[in-house]
């Protein structure tokens, strides 16, 4: 044993640490409102005037929006996407802001429609005419990311999914 204890400690402690995949105390995205509207400009409404001015109006609500960004800053560490964080950051406010739309009404008349709008619907696999009858099926759409859930409810949530997969191998990616 050495007298002052073993000097390799400090780089077992650095590896352990990287291994472990645990980010920096403290880490946060700095995504904001405006890199959305650039990168994802499908959630905002485009509006010209005669002269050639341009407005963007927020699909929704602004303060929803930004809890949606603040969720994405403290959730996608920068540190694990590297070059491709900003993009996965989107991603992932987008999958939330699609979810957020998906339920969205100006205003209900009864508990019904709320109940009505938040359903979940999937591919239809089949359908009959005579007595209605429609089934779905999402397998297709979910295999390979069957773990990721509600991921699997947008065409953003899953992007981000098959990214994170990527991202988490390591860079190496096989069909």
């Amino acid at each position: 044993m050495l007298p002052f204890g073993n000097p390799m400690i400090p780089y077992f402690m650095g590896a352990r640490k990287v291994a472990a995949n645990i980010p920096p105390q403290g880490e946060r995205g700095d995504y904001t409102a405006e890199y959305f509207q650039t990168d994802f400009p499908q959630f905002y409404n485009k509006t010209e005037d005669g002269e050639g001015a341009v407005t963007y109006t927020e699909l929704l609500p602004s303060s929803i929006l930004q809890q949606f960004i603040d969720l994405a800053n403290d959730s996608v560490v920068p540190s694990r996407w590297g070059t491709q964080w900003r993009y996965a950051a989107g991603l992932f406010v987008a999958h939330w802001a699609a979810l957020y739309l998906k339920t969205y009404a100006d205003g209900s008349h009864n508990g019904a429609a709320v109940a009505a709008n938040a359903e979940h619907s999937g591919i239809v696999s089949s359908a009959s005419m005579g007595d209605t009858s429609i089934s779905y099926d999402n397998s297709a759409v979910n295999a390979g990311t069957e773990k990721w859930g509600e991921w699997n409810a947008t065409q953003y949530g899953s992007q981000l999914a098959t990214m994170a997969r990527m991202i988490g191998i390591g860079g190496v990616y096989v069909i």
